[in-house]
């Protein structure tokens, strides 16, 4: 017999011992592979109808409870938003009825911000802080709201970490140029010149088309004539 055919008859022994193994792993533990996979399966099932009967609902209901606050945080009445009228609940009471839904989350995003442009820059920044997304423009809006409130509680460094998370974040042309003339502006009051002359060169280079490169070129020309 040929060195391949002993090679192929040995390989195919050891296939058929270890399917034998199997079969006698799974004969003597029977029992126990039944109730894990039981246990998977009811989990599963569990998981399944709590988001569908329990959860889905709640969702549903919040949205529609939050409706109004949405209509008042676009009028910029945000003590009505965040508080509600006596008839519509606030965002505050859809985060506290509602806490486990994704609008419960949204909630907190639009507390924040409506906390920002009240004044009450700590308020603003223990909700942002616990609102979590992965959505390419809220993300960075958010990143760029805690940066707001940090630079109006005078803590620079902390401002500029947000502006830069904000502009990094998501790459856009809606929110990307916004924040790095933020950063920009801030170093530049920071006397970091050379790095915030990078920036503003970066927003002309790479986002021509948006208001912050339009007004870039006199930026430019300002630190130009500082560093000289």
């Amino acid at each position: 017999m040929s060195k391949k055919k002993v090679d192929q008859a040995d390989n195919l022994q050891e296939l058929e011992s270890v399917l034998t193994k199997t079969e006698q792993f799974i004969e003597d533990n029977q029992k126990i592979i039944s109730y894990v996979v039981g246990s998977i399966i009811i989990v599963v099932a569990a998981y399944l109808g709590f988001s569908k009967l329990y959860l889905q609902p709640k969702q549903d209901e919040a949205l529609s409870q939050m409706f109004m606050a949405e209509n008042y945080f676009e009028k910029d009445s945000f003590n009505l938003a965040i508080n509600g009228d006596g008839n519509y609940l606030g965002f505050l009471d859809i985060i506290d009825d509602y806490g486990i839904t994704k609008a419960a989350n949204l909630a907190k995003y639009y507390t924040g911000i409506s906390y920002l442009n009240l004044g009450q820059y700590e308020e603003a920044l223990d909700y942002l802080n616990n609102f979590k997304t992965k959505d390419l423009l809220l993300a960075p809006v958010a990143e760029g709201a805690k940066g707001d409130a940090y630079l109006e509680l005078g803590e620079q460094d902390k401002a500029l970490k947000q502006y830069k998370k904000a502009y990094t974040t998501s790459d856009n042309e809606l929110t990307t140029p916004i924040y790095m003339m933020k950063a920009a502006t801030l170093l530049e009051s920071m006397d970091e010149l050379e790095n915030a002359l990078g920036l503003y060169q970066d927003i002309k280079k790479k986002y021509p088309t948006s208001t912050e490169a339009t007004n870039a070129d006199r930026y430019i020309a300002r630190i130009k004539i500082k560093l000289n």
